[in-house]
């Protein structure tokens, strides 16, 4: 019965997967209107990088500890937060402060989304789990992308991650209503 939360994770984090195929579809070229070179854009990308990997176990001890949901939508917080920082960015400079909240903002989803799964399924069910987990974000990343080049065509770079946003706060209210606050060790038979 507790499989069904898998389906309810994968629709909470759906949101976020669409936000990430709209964004990584843009942001380079964003970047480069904020004046930056190409090995500019690339050490931008390399401090959310290192953001990410220096963070991820301390984040995946704080899901240990704090559970799944609250690391789970504190993640899809900080990329709210981030999104809203793409859009007021003036400079390419301020995009290294905010590639460091993305980085822990992807390390804390990570470690929480797939430890959630894991903690849901049997050994036995947790490859077709994470499988569905990654079809829901294959998804979102079907939609996001086409929908990242129109949106920044017709309304602008700015516009489009503040669209962003809103739709993170859709996948935050689904997360905070549909999954549950905290669920025993004992794994599904």
């Amino acid at each position: 019965m507790r499989e069904k939360y898998i389906y309810l994770i994968c629709l909470s984090v759906f949101p976020f997967m669409i936000c990430s195929g709209i964004v990584y579809s843009i942001l380079s070229l964003y970047i480069e209107d904020l004046g930056a070179t190409r090995s500019q854009i690339g050490m931008i990308y390399t401090f959310g990088a290192i953001s990410g990997g220096v963070t991820a176990p301390l984040l995946g001890r704080l899901s240990d500890r704090l559970g799944r949901k609250v690391v789970l939508i504190g993640s899809m917080y900080l990329f709210s937060l981030v999104f809203l920082g793409y859009a007021l960015c003036n400079h390419y400079r301020q995009l290294f402060i905010v590639q460091i909240g993305e980085g822990m903002a992807w390390a804390a989803m990570g470690a929480s989304a797939t430890a959630f799964i894991a903690d849901l399924v049997t050994e036995e069910r947790r490859g077709w789990a994470l499988g569905m987990y990654n079809t829901a974000w294959n998804f979102g990343w079907i939609i996001g992308p086409t929908l990242g080049g129109f949106l920044a065509e017709i309304t602008g770079f700015k516009i489009t991650f503040l669209v962003c946003v809103l739709i993170m706060v859709i996948g935050i209210t689904l997360g905070t209503i549909l999954l549950p606050k905290a669920l025993s060790t004992k794994k599904v038979k």
